[in-house]
């Protein structure tokens, strides 16, 4: 990569309308096209050639080569590519960040969380190559040790999502090569620039050998399934949709090859704010926790949960704050509301705002749709059987929810088929830790939002929520093997 001595800047990168397989940049050969838009204003972005599931089985089958050599290099020379990842994540900030804006829809306040989000997360990941070790076990029968061992799992498939495209994808591929694995990701065709080629571009900078790390953009129709089912990797790392997850966890055990599986899917986080809360915090915490990104984010805030006391002036507040936020351009500083990803979504959430005025809901808020920009929705009166609050809203929707008491505030916050994140505010902390661990979440945050991720605690949920954790220790046994290996020392008395 060269670099613009007089700026000390390395040039843009470019060519994403490529391939990245077998450590190779190289033409799709399937007959469909990706055509890559800022679904702000339509543009295009690039037009990307898709891959057949021959390029998917070649990239398969250089990562099982490059693998193998992987494994046996030192933890500094792993620890190293991490760390050049970060690097380069801090040299090319803004070119990153830009991206994110134009392709994503990012507004530039949500750009920054999220690049942020991965570079911890990689400096998380470079730690990992001296945090593997294995055990010594004593045994029942004379003469022999167990020596347990923690080996790299192989190849792993990455499918990753189109929010939070560089941090969700990164989050798998980096504690993942940290690990000694090899990786074959295919992202979101609404974001295969920041949610792959970029980081196949950062990867092979930083100094990652060739195979390692391949991206396959390819059409459903075409790679989708094969990516799970194809022979080569034991795991398959997936965040989505519950309905994509659970096809996603069939595929993975059902079939010829048995794959492990870690799948972080839909949330429908509820945001309680009980009597004794300080309100103004509260509607701080629930407009950002709601409107960041748009609602496009499965532990964003889905249902907000007030007790009957102070029902009335946290709604009132709440309304007088939502009224404050930009809505429109994304790269504006000041934009806090941006536009929806695409022309599907946006269908979606206008047959919700149909569907939640017909069930009786009381909109307070609503606005003009201009393209895909969606301005806030808020309703109010809403119950525990309305479609706003049964599903997942992925979009600036929010119902608010009248409970008569904090048992009945608990009740409403189980009852969901999900279980990622949740939050609840209140004055009494001992009371809110009461009331979070009878919340059945993979996470509850007290006196702050459900949209939280720190690379070093785990991140994951329960019931159609997902399988497995990640961040810090839990993501690194997701992607390691234990080997059980025993030692008989002196020779063993048989019965026969």
């Amino acid at each position: 990569m060269s670099t613009d001595i007089e700026n000390n800047k390395p040039d843009v990168y470019s060519d994403f309308h490529l391939q990245y397989i077998a450590g190779e940049w190289q033409d799709g050969k399937d007959d469909t096209v990706n055509t890559d838009t800022n679904p702000y204003n339509g543009d295009t972005l690039v037009k990307i050639q898709q891959a057949t599931s021959e390029q998917l089985d070649e990239a398969y089958q250089a990562a099982t080569v490059a693998q193998k050599e992987w494994a046996q290099t030192t933890p500094a020379e792993r620890s190293a590519v991490m760390y050049n990842v970060v690097r380069i994540l801090d040299q090319r900030k803004d070119e990153i960040v830009n991206w994110l804006i134009k392709e994503s829809g990012s507004t530039r306040i949500k750009a920054m969380v999220e690049i942020n989000s991965a570079r911890s997360i990689t400096l998380e990941a470079a730690t990992f190559p001296n945090r593997v070790h294995g055990e010594i076990r004593p045994s029942n029968t004379p003469g022999k040790e167990h020596f347990i061992y923690r080996e790299p799992i192989g190849v792993v498939a990455v499918i990753s999502p189109w929010n939070f495209p560089l941090h969700l994808t990164q989050r798998s591929i980096a504690p993942a090569l940290a690990l000694g694995n090899a990786v074959v990701l295919k992202p979101a065709s609404d974001t295969p620039i920041t949610g792959g080629l970029l980081l196949a571009k950062i990867f092979e900078e930083a100094g990652l050998p060739k195979g390692l790390l391949n991206v396959v953009v390819g059409a459903g129709s075409e790679i989708g399934d094969a990516i799970v089912t194809h022979e080569i990797p034991s795991f398959v790392s997936f965040t989505g949709s519950t309905s994509v997850g659970k096809h996603i966890g069939e595929l993975a055990n059902g079939g010829d090859y048995l794959k492990q599986v870690a799948l972080e899917l839909g949330g429908n986080s509820p945001f309680v704010v009980l009597k004794d809360a300080d309100v103004d915090q509260a509607v701080k915490a629930a407009v950002f926790g709601k409107f960041l990104h748009q609602g496009q984010i499965c532990i964003a805030i889905n249902r907000i949960i007030v007790e009957d006391e102070i029902y009335d002036d946290f709604v009132e507040r709440f309304l007088a704050h939502v009224k404050t936020l930009k809505v429109g351009d994304p790269s504006k500083e000041d934009t806090a509301v941006g536009p929806i990803i695409n022309e599907k979504q946006v269908k979606s959430l206008k047959e919700k705002i149909a569907k939640a005025q017909e069930s009786g809901a009381n909109m307070i808020l609503s606005g003009e749709i201009d393209g895909q920009v969606v301005p806030p929705h808020i309703f109010t009166e809403v119950t525990r059987e309305m479609d706003l609050s049964c599903n997942e809203v992925f979009g600036p929707l929010v119902g608010i929810i009248r409970a008569k008491d904090e048992d009945e505030a608990l009740s409403i916050a189980n009852d969901s088929m999900y279980g990622l994140s949740s939050a609840v505010f209140t004055s009494d902390m001992q009371k809110g830790l009461r009331f979070a661990r009878g919340i059945r979440a993979g996470m509850t945050h007290i006196n702050d939002v459900s949209v939280n991720d720190e690379s070093h605690v785990p991140f994951g949920g329960e019931k159609n929520s997902g399988i497995g954790r990640f961040n810090g220790e839990w993501v690194l046994e997701e992607f390691t093997r234990t080997h059980w290996i025993s030692m008989q020392n002196k020779p063993r008395q048989y019965p026969f």
